[in-house]
């Protein structure tokens, strides 16, 4: 699949509609994190997913849209008693309904996988995507996948392409990308801790 043109000595990820390190957050109302932006920094994140390069992660990306899509679907039905993640949920559960909510609860979960992967590769010069995202699946989706997509998910982390291969297909310039990687990726570990913990909360189950 084609990927977004970079700009001359620019990023990957300025090409992104948008980011996690733009997406509102209230600190004043529990850390309520804006529905909107959130879910197009995460369409916008699952690009990188066409980078990798392989059809493997096909599956990945498309767990991931269809979960934003659930998440928005109730947003559409309901803008009023959406205009925050939080909002959203504890108002959908109200309705004796959890689409939208179980389907942040797996979007959550592959945010993280991608972001400890990537935070964990750009930690390690020297380690291979492959061994990077093994671990971060390891650490966070295996443990909830069944032993059907398993198998799935795992060909996908196999069939990372090579680590300068990738960075080179994000930016020339490699000081750059590794700026803007770790101040994105500490925006995306940050609101993904916020999730996490509300989803902890017992009014955010079903």
């Amino acid at each position: 699949m084609a990927t977004a043109s970079i700009p001359p000595g620019g990023t990957f990820l300025e090409t992104f509609r948008q980011s996690f390190t733009d997406v509102p957050i209230d600190a004043e109302k529990d850390n309520a994190i804006s529905t909107t932006e959130f879910l197009d920094a995460s369409e916008a994140l699952t690009t990188m997913f066409d980078v990798l390069g392989s059809v493997a992660f096909s599956p990945v990306k498309n767990d991931m849209l269809g979960n934003v899509k659930k998440i928005r679907d109730r947003q559409l039905a309901a803008p009023g008693e959406s205009a925050t993640l939080q909002e959203l949920v504890l108002n959908e559960l109200k309705t004796k309904s959890h689409k939208a909510t179980e389907g942040l609860l797996w979007l959550t979960r592959g945010l993280e996988f991608t972001c400890l992967a990537l935070s964990q590769n750009v930690a390690k010069p020297t380690e291979e995507l492959a061994d990077s995202f093994r671990s971060a699946y390891g650490a966070t989706l295996k443990p909830h996948h069944s032993f059907l997509i398993k198998p799935v998910f795992s060909a996908a982390m196999g069939a990372c392409p090579y680590r300068k291969d990738f960075y080179g297909k994000l930016s020339s310039d490699e000081a750059k990308l590794n700026a803007e990687l770790t101040t994105y990726l500490a925006a995306l570990d940050k609101i993904v801790g916020i999730l996490k913990g509300f989803q902890e909360r017992k009014e955010a189950k079903w």
